[in-house]
């Protein structure tokens, strides 16, 4: 593949990890944080402008800087992000009629996602 197309190639799949990131920030199951390092990794490689931005954006540049400077999430973040999945999938699990089975998987679901968001440490105010 010729450089030029490689470069453009690596900017669409940014934007589209960008537009995934996005998208988690209010779909309780979509994650935020590793679209966006994916979003900043393939902007590093091909379009320092975007890089740029993205790392100097108010809103999404502390989300790549906490967690690539201290392998932390915000308290803030962490109850949200637990709270939203369950909810989310509480209601899924036995507002909507589901088989117990699937009921079951959902709860599974949430348990090993909380678990995930917890193994991180909490980033104390710098």
């Amino acid at each position: 593949m010729q450089a030029g197309m490689k470069n453009v190639c690596m900017k669409v799949m940014g934007l589209v990890a960008l537009g995934l990131g996005l998208m988690g920030m209010f779909m309780p199951l979509l994650p935020t944080t590793p679209f966006l390092l994916l979003a900043a990794a393939l902007f590093f490689r091909s379009s320092p402008r975007l890089y740029a931005w993205l790392l100097g954006h108010r809103t999404l540049g502390p989300y790549i800087r906490n967690f690539r400077e201290h392998k932390a999430i915000p308290l803030h973040t962490k109850i949200v992000s637990v709270s939203l999945v369950w909810i989310t999938l509480l209601y899924c699990a036995f507002g909507m009629g589901l088989p117990m089975w699937l009921s079951v998987l959902l709860l599974l679901l949430a348990a090993a996602i909380t678990w995930h968001i917890l193994s991180y440490r909490t980033l104390k105010k710098c």
